[in-house]
């Protein structure tokens, strides 16, 4: 059933640690803290009412205060290369009265202007627990994956009994799609783990009605290694360099690829 957001919060979760890639939230991303990007994007969301950033490093939590958004500090436990993203989520949310959260992954420098806005829109008109970005597969397509006895050198298929499902062409392929890390938005009570009927697990966060919106090719880059730091950054460079481009066009500037916006796919 639709229903009011009510008060929206969105939580930035930017731990200090990263074995990929150190320091990566605090690294510079076209002229400005990777973390800030991201924290940008949720102030000037229409629907967000408050910005929390949580994290156990100093220096990123430095970054968010500059930016006027509220700061949590998250304990060593919910900082570690184990914790949950929700069990983080949760410990930061549990003073906000809010009834929607929004929670945004602080290495996601890249995402459409539209994108945060666009999964509270869809929570509140679906009604349901959870709506999260993703994005549509190319050609690492699941039907395109293979297994290689690395003994021998013999392929085949990863399921069933014909390489590639037999086809060739990726216009072929049926559309796949997977999460990206752009945005999650969800109520309160599936955030809490208060759904009934939602089976134990890593991602029992996400309710019993997960509903999902696309993004087109590129749309979002999430920072797991140098070269995804240097495509966010030649991307946003870009941005600003186009003409006519405002002093934050690297935070505001839609998607330019065709899609379907809110298309549910989960």
């Amino acid at each position: 059933m639709p229903s009011e957001p009510g008060l929206v919060a969105a939580i930035v979760l930017a731990r200090g640690g990263s074995k990929g890639l150190p320091r990566k939230n605090v690294l510079p991303i076209a002229g400005k803290p990777c973390v800030r990007w991201t924290i940008d994007q949720a102030l000037d969301a229409g629907t967000t009412d408050l910005v929390v950033v949580s994290s156990d490093d100093a220096e990123v939590l430095s970054i968010a205060a500059d930016a006027r958004a509220r700061t949590h500090l998250r304990g060593p436990e919910l900082a570690s290369d184990t914790a949950t993203v929700d069990a983080a989520a949760r410990c930061a949310a549990t003073d906000l009265e809010a009834d929607t959260l929004v929670i945004l992954y602080g290495n996601v420098p890249v995402r459409p202007a539209d994108l945060i806005d666009r999964a509270v829109r869809a929570l509140g008109a679906t009604g349901a627990d959870s709506v999260q970005s993703f994005a549509r597969v190319g050609k690492h397509h699941p039907w395109w994956t293979a297994r290689l006895d690395e003994a021998t050198g013999l392929v085949g298929p990863w399921e069933g009994d014909r390489l590639n499902h037999g086809v060739h062409r990726r216009q072929d392929l049926p559309p796949a799609y997977i999460p990206d890390g752009g945005v999650i938005a969800l109520t309160r009570d599936a955030l809490f783990r208060r759904i009934e009927r939602v089976e134990p697990g890593p991602h029992a966060f996400l309710g019993l009605d997960k509903r999902g919106i696309a993004t087109a090719e590129g749309d979002v880059i999430d920072i797991d290694s140098r070269i995804d730091l240097l495509v966010a950054d030649a991307v946003l460079r870009e941005r600003l360099d186009a003409p006519g481009a405002g002093p934050e066009i690297g935070v505001r500037a839609p998607s330019i690829a065709p899609g379907a916006p809110g298309r549910s796919v989960a």
